[in-house]
C-alpha cells in the first residue's frame, strides 16, 4: 500500500466518481482506476461497487476512508516538521475559514504572506463555520478563521477580532420608508444563509434578542454574496457583516435600518494535538495583533 494509491483512493471515495477523481488529481482514468484495482487485489477487499455508470463505496471502503485519511494526516505531519527544518523557504500551509472571512479579512493577508514567503504554497479552503471546525477537528487544517457560532468540542478557541451584523433592506423595501413593528418583521420576509453557518447562527440569536424567534417568509442561501444580491433584487431583509455591505451602503443600493448591530467575535479554531509550523506561525503573528508565538 503506497501513500499515492491512498490519495487516489480518498479521490474517487470522495467524489464517487472515477473521471472526476482522475480530472482533480491530474492523472489519466486509466491510472486511477489501476490504482485502485491494485490496493483492492492486494487486500483482497472490494471498495467501490460498480453501478452502472457509477460508482459507490461498500461497507469495508466506508469503513477504511477514515483510516486512509488519517495515515495521509500523519505522512503530511511528518514532512512539514522536515519543512520546518528548511526554515521558511519552502513548505506547505492551510488554512480553514469562514466566507465572511475568507472573502473580506483574508485576501490581504495572504497577499502579504506570499510576498514575504514565497516557498510556502498556500491553500485556502472556504466553508462555513460549521464545516471550518470539522477541517481542523479532523488535522486537513492548520487551523480555522471563524466568526461565530457554535462551539467545536475538543479545539481551542480565541476570539481575535469583532464584527457586527448590521439590518439591511433594499432601498425601495416598505422597511426602509419607516420602522417596522414587531409584528411587521415577523412576518418577513427574511434572506438568510444556510444551517451551518456562522452568521446564521448569529442571525437566529439577534432575531430572539429582537422578539422575532420565529421569522415568517424565510428564503436560504448559501454566501454572504448571494444573501447581498437578493436582498438588493428587494427579496426581504437580512442581518450581515458589515463586511459584506460597507460598498452597498455607501452607493445606496442597501438601507441599513435602525437597530443594533449584533456584536460578534471573530475566532481562531486549533487542533491541540496538531504540531504548528513555522510557516503556520509566521502567517499567525502576520494575522493576530497578539498571536503569543
Amino acid at each position: 500500500m503506497t501513500l499515492e494509491q491512498l490519495r487516489i483512493f480518498l479521490a474517487v471515495a470522495e467524489r464517487e466518481h472515477v473521471t472526476r477523481a482522475a480530472e482533480a488529481l491530474h492523472l489519466t482514468q486509466s491510472a486511477v482506476s489501476a490504482a485502485v484495482s491494485a490496493l483492492e487485489a492486494r487486500h483482497g477487499t472490494k471498495l467501490f461497487d460498480r453501478v452502472g455508470r457509477g460508482i459507490k463505496l461498500t461497507d469495508a471502503g466506508k469503513l477504511f476512508v477514515p483510516e486512509a485519511r488519517a495515515v495521509l494526516a500523519r505522512a503530511a505531519a511528518a514532512e512539514r516538521v522536515l519543512d520546518d527544518l528548511a526554515g521558511l523557504a519552502r513548505g506547505s500551509l492551510r488554512i480553514a475559514a469562514s466566507q465572511t472571512l475568507a472573502t473580506y479579512w483574508l485576501p490581504p493577508l495572504v497577499v502579504r504572506f506570499h510576498a514575504a514567503y514565497p516557498g510556502i504554497a498556500l491553500d485556502l479552503v472556504t466553508a462555513n463555520s460549521e464545516t471550518v471546525g470539522h477541517e481542523v477537528a479532523a488535522l486537513s487544517a492548520d487551523f480555522g478563521f471563524i466568526e461565530g457560532g457554535a462551539a467545536h468540542p475538543g479545539l481551542s478557541d480565541e476570539p481575535f477580532g469583532e464584527d457586527e451584523l448590521y439590518l439591511v433592506v433594499a432601498p425601495g423595501h416598505p422597511w426602509a420608508a419607516s420602522a417596522p413593528s414587531q409584528d411587521v418583521l415577523a412576518a418577513g420576509p427574511w434572506i438568510m444563509r444556510e444551517e451551518g453557518s456562522g452568521t446564521r447562527a448569529r442571525m437566529d440569536e439577534a432575531l430572539v434578542e429582537m422578539g422575532v424567534p420565529n421569522p415568517g417568509g424565510k428564503l436560504e442561501f448559501p454566501s454572504n454574496e448571494a444573501v447581498r444580491s437578493a436582498v438588493i433584487a428587494g427579496g426581504g431583509a437580512t442581518l450581515i457583516s458589515r463586511l459584506a455591505v460597507e460598498a452597498e451602503l455607501a452607493d445606496g443600493r442597501l438601507v441599513r435600518l435602525e437597530a443594533p448591530p449584533a456584536a460578534r467575535n471573530f475566532r481562531l479554531l486549533m487542533h491541540p494535538e496538531r504540531h504548528l509550523t513555522e510557516a503556520a506561525k509566521a502567517f499567525l503573528r502576520l494575522a493576530l495583533p497578539d498571536p503569543r508565538l
